[in-house]
């Protein structure tokens, strides 16, 4: 699926949930059930929205991408400590 095809499928599942919680929350068990199948559904369609976004962001499609910083070196003739050495008795 596209992302904007995942977007409207997961906003389509929360309009449901959200009808079907009203009716649960008057008693309906048969909401209830649909409420429960419908968040296991929801929870799918979210993993499937955040692969899509990350890959997406990845390949530049990102609107507000950001560069990485550049990765921090030693300074040059910066020696490392030496290591303690353990004493013995």
């Amino acid at each position: 699926m596209a992302l904007k095809d995942t977007i409207n499928h997961m906003k389509n599942l929360l309009d449901t949930l959200s009808k079907d919680l009203d009716k649960a929350t008057g008693g309906n068990k048969a909401a209830s059930q649909r409420v429960r199948t419908c968040s296991i559904k929801l929870e799918k369609v979210a993993k499937m929205y955040r692969k899509e976004s990350v890959s997406s962001e990845r390949k530049g499609g990102g609107k507000a991408s950001k560069a990485k910083a550049p990765a921090r070196k030693a300074a040059k003739g910066a020696k490392k400590a030496p290591a303690k050495k353990a004493k013995r008795r």
